[in-house]
């Protein structure tokens, strides 16, 4: 039994979402039956330790302008002397670049990844993608949605696979509430009044008898039943908002500091966690200043270790305008964290709304988008729905078991290669 030669090409090795399934992908395919390597065409970054630690050889291409036939050239040459039975692209750059190489090399088997629904293209990017899909094989998308766009724009339905994100087993958090409380310098509201309209009771203290900081919001998931009693904590606050995502205009960041600044004013104690950096973070900064939320709000920044925190939320927020299949959301559901998303295509295939979290309708007023984030998550932090907000995480949970076990999504992988493959060499037989 022969082993496939699989080269996946994508732009960078940055901490984001493509890149981190692709990762994931080319680490857990059986290496048996598959020999895996990555053509990075731009930059390295802090996934090629994961690609190392895997043995699975990469290449960074180098390519340093939007139009460079240098770049081009040196993907050839790096597909000439791999030779390999299917190249798999990701993203558009990679998709283009690297398709066009694959196309020009001979390549026998191409598949492109779409991995977001893309309304900045223009026509010329449209056209891009018309035209090397005449010589593309399968396009892999994670999301109905995707698949949905591009045919809109005039892929053909018929060579498009439907294959779902993963995301790893979480691992148990070895920080405390307690402990997180006191590296961001977050003191719960002590001395504000009951805010009756909510149930909302803010602590006397950070660390009091009543207080247990020390376990994470999900921990009620140990009581499959939901009976056992809830904590001090989980009816009162302090609460954690959590949200990760890159500082981009598509995230609508900006929505999520002003909805926050209206939760403040229901008298719930609770703090917005945001994780992530970007070309927009210099205005979140100075908006939140504006708004006077610094003491609720928290930029943070890129973090190795942003799975400490994920278990301690108590809801994930989404405000996205557009999503491929958000690794964020997966990452927190397979924590039993509930989620409040934007209705899109990608938020709506992961968030089940009333059962694993809420969507929120794409209200063409930003402002009633911003209201309905907080209205919601008023409405969840309330005494007599916490135990719906619960029940949402351990449903949250489960399906991501289920559904988008990292398995799951290297063995339809495995399958769609070896389809593709050993189809056209039966053909050629």
């Amino acid at each position: 039994m022969r082993r496939f030669k699989i080269l996946e090409i994508i732009p960078t090795l940055d901490q984001s979402g493509a890149e981190k399934q692709l990762v994931l992908l080319a680490s857990g395919l059986p290496k048996e039956r598959f020999d895996v390597r990555v053509a990075v065409l731009t930059r390295d970054g802090p996934l090629s330790q994961a690609l190392r630690e895997a043995r699975i050889p990469y290449t960074v291409i180098g390519k340093r302008s939007k139009i460079s036939l240098l770049a081009l050239s040196r993907l050839k040459k790096e597909i000439r002397a791999f030779a390999p039975d299917l190249v798999h692209t990701w993203i558009f750059a990679a998709n283009a670049y690297g398709r066009k190489a694959a196309i020009d090399c001979g390549v026998p088997k191409i598949v492109c990844g779409e991995r977001c629904v893309d309304p900045w293209k223009g026509r010329l990017h449209f056209a891009i993608d018309r035209y090397l899909a005449k010589k593309t094989d399968c396009f892999a998308v994670n999301s109905d949605g995707i698949r949905d766009f591009y045919v809109r724009h005039g892929l053909p339905e018929e060579k498009f696979v439907m294959i779902p994100n993963a995301v790893l087993p979480p691992r148990p958090s070895t920080i405390s509430r307690r402990e997180i409380f006191d590296q961001l310098g977050i003191v719960p509201s002590a001395g504000a009044k009951e805010n009756a309209a909510i149930g909302g009771v803010t602590l006397s203290a950070a660390g009091s008898a009543s207080t247990p900081l020390d376990r994470p919001a999900a921990e009620h998931t140990a009581s499959p039943d939901g009976a056992a009693p809830l904590s001090d904590r989980q009816l009162r606050g302090p609460f954690l908002i959590g949200m990760i995502a890159r500082f981009w205009p598509q995230k609508r960041l900006d929505e999520a500091i002003f909805a926050a600044e209206e939760l403040k004013f229901t008298g719930c104690d609770f703090h917005l966690l945001i994780f992530g950096d970007g070309p927009l973070r210099d205005n979140l900064l100075r908006y939140r200043e504006e708004l006077g939320i610094e003491d609720r709000v928290h930029l943070l920044g890129h973090r190795n270790d942003v799975w400490q925190f994920v278990p301690h939320f108590d809801l994930l927020w989404c405000t996205s305008a557009y999503e491929g299949q958000s690794n964020s959301i997966l990452e927190a559901m397979a924590c039993g964290v509930p989620v409040i998303a934007s209705d899109i295509p990608g938020n709506r295939e992961l968030v089940e709304s009333g059962v694993t979290g809420t969507l929120i309708t794409e209200f063409s007023d930003k402002f009633r988008r911003r209201t309905a984030f907080c209205k919601e998550s008023f409405r969840l932090f309330q005494r007599e729905n916490a135990a719906e907000r619960l029940a949402m995480g351990r449903a949250a949970k489960a399906r991501i078991e289920k559904e988008f076990s990292l398995e799951l999504m290297i063995s339809r992988y495995a399958a769609l290669y070896r389809r593709l493959i050993e189809g056209d060499e039966r053909g050629r037989g």
